[in-house]
């Protein structure tokens, strides 16, 4: 079973099946054109408009900046000062909390980031909490110019990305504050307590 499918098992019945045998990080390499193709699929209880898809049973609150193409969900819930862009998806009953930010990201069903969250690059699993503050990292400042590795299993996974945030499973935790470093594979169920620090990250010269 592929890393997708391990750690979301409801993946293959999703709009997001044709991908279920690709790695994570091509998924959120190339969001833009993956939200593009969900975007024409997407039934009458969908109002579309520059490339922002909003379900009918969602909420929107003022002030969130939504930036096409995106896909808001079924029951979804969009809070003030929120910043969804870069190509992102929620499937359904997803919260995006005051002043959090998605970008090129794709979350399943009941996955909330509170409030004042970024997650970057990432596929978030069903049932994924974020609290206040929490961060899942797309990019290794501290690394000029390096792509994205990280070990995963015992071996070396060599993205090939400038940008990748983390493949999260099914019903994980982050508590407030928590910092998920560029290039990470949560299992599903993992907690990750407030200020902690997840880093799987391999620095180039030990590649």
């Amino acid at each position: 079973m592929n890393l997708l499918v391990r750690h979301i098992p409801a993946l293959p019945a999703s709009a997001l099946a044709d991908l279920a045998a690709e790695p994570p990080w091509a998924l959120t390499g190339a969001a833009d054109d993956i939200v593009r193709r969900l975007l024409v699929r997407l039934g009458a209880d969908f109002s579309v408009a520059d490339e922002v898809a909003v379900h009918a049973s969602a909420r929107i609150e003022p002030g969130a900046v939504l930036k096409g193409p995106l896909v808001v969900g079924p029951r979804c819930f969009i809070g003030h000062g929120a910043t969804l862009r870069g190509g992102a998806w929620l499937e359904e009953a997803c919260t995006i909390g005051p002043g959090s930010e998605l970008k090129a990201s794709f979350l399943f069903a009941g996955t909330a980031l509170a409030h004042f969250n970024f997650v970057g690059e990432s596929v978030i699993g069903r049932a994924v909490n974020l609290e206040a503050g929490a961060v899942i990292a797309n990019h290794r400042n501290e690394w000029p110019g390096a792509t994205v590795a990280f070990r995963h299993d015992g071996r070396l996974i060599e993205t090939g990305r400038a940008k990748f945030g983390a493949l999260v499973g099914d019903g994980a935790r982050l508590g407030a504050n928590a910092v998920v470093a560029p290039g990470a594979i949560l299992a599903p169920g993992t907690v990750v307590p407030r200020l902690g620090l997840v880093d799987q990250g391999v620095a180039p010269d030990l590649r």
